[in-house]
């Protein structure tokens, strides 16, 4: 039985690699010293690309790899694959939604606990002392009955307002159109914003949501008012975010997800205002061991049939 080649981006487990290395011939992106040399050998014989979110695929490898069929991603998101270039080449891209949703969704949910019940100051309150020598902590807001608007109603913008049931939330929400579900829906984001407590921003990354929460979303929110992002960090104005912080124009944010990430800028590190995550929307050993074992699925499907279990809308009709 033929092995085809498989190049590898970012890393895999080791239950994602025993099931991968009988069935392709595996390299390694990270260990290839030179891309053209190595392009020169195996470039054209090597149709298929495991990735990832982060990476995706870079343009240096697109052009090194003519005769690319398929590209699995390990992950929902895949704004850091060409999409346009993959459908004008042929070539199909799969991704991993559904196995996640309900982790990104518990962990929007908590950010949300953590803003609005100020846990970083009252943990530190207990762990100083301060309870001991200045009393009790000061008060805290509660999540109940409070509107939430979600920015991208998706698979797992579905699972967060689901979660949200249990606050008696007035769930509200903003995308490219009007979906049938029960909430009030708005066409403008910054008029939703200026009705929301929370903001929780899970709609998908590149060019037509980038810095989508600009100055003008950030300051409708208020001095009260809390944004969670815990899609993609190019979603957000950065800057925005530290200036309506630093000014108190925002109340708090729950980040995830960085625009530079993985580096965050000090003014976010430093404030009291945010609540930082090193992107584990979906770090959990049961959500990542099924997001790998759907990615290998389709690399494997791919091999047997050339079809993709959950090939990227963009892809679907290939």
């Amino acid at each position: 039985m033929s092995t085809p080649n498989l190049l590898m981006i970012g890393d895999a487990t080791d239950e994602m690699l025993s099931r991968l290395t009988t069935e392709f011939t595996i390299h390694r992106l990270d260990e290839i010293a030179d891309l053209d040399l190595w392009a020169k050998e195996h470039g054209a014989v090597t149709e298929v690309v495991m990735t990832n979110g982060h990476h995706g695929i870079p343009p240096s490898v697109m052009a090194a790899l003519p005769n690319l069929k398929a590209a699995a991603g390990y992950g929902v998101g895949y704004d850091a694959v060409d999409t346009d270039a993959c459908v004008a080449r042929g070539i199909k891209v799969s991704h991993t939604p559904n196995v996640l949703n309900g982790e990104v969704a518990n962990t929007a949910l908590l950010l949300l606990l953590a803003g609005m019940r100020e846990f970083r100051r009252d943990e530190a309150w207990a762990r100083s002392g301060d309870w001991e020598m200045q009393g009790n902590a000061p008060l805290t807001r509660s999540p109940d009955g409070k509107t939430i608007g979600i920015l991208g109603l998706g698979r797992i913008g579905q699972e967060i307002a689901k979660r949200l049931s249990i606050f008696d939330a007035k769930i509200v929400y903003h995308t490219r159109s009007k979906k049938d579900v029960p909430f009030d829906y708005y066409s403008n984001l910054v008029e939703m914003a200026a009705d929301c407590d929370v903001l929780v921003c899970i709609t998908p990354g590149g060019a037509s949501t980038d810095k989508i929460v600009n100055r003008e979303v950030l300051e409708a929110l208020g001095p009260e008012g809390m944004l969670i992002n815990v899609s993609r960090g190019s979603v957000v104005d950065e800057a925005a975010l530290i200036a309506a912080l630093d000014s108190g124009k925002l109340g708090c944010a729950g980040l995830d997800v960085f625009e530079g990430e993985p580096h965050i800028p000090n003014a976010l590190k430093t404030s009291a205002r945010t609540i930082l995550l090193p992107h584990v929307g979906s770090a959990t050993r049961e959500t990542r061991a099924a997001m790998g074992a759907l990615t290998v699925d389709n690399l494997l499907q791919w091999k047997a049939d050339g079809t993709l279990i959950t090939p990227i809308p963009e892809c679907a009709h290939l």
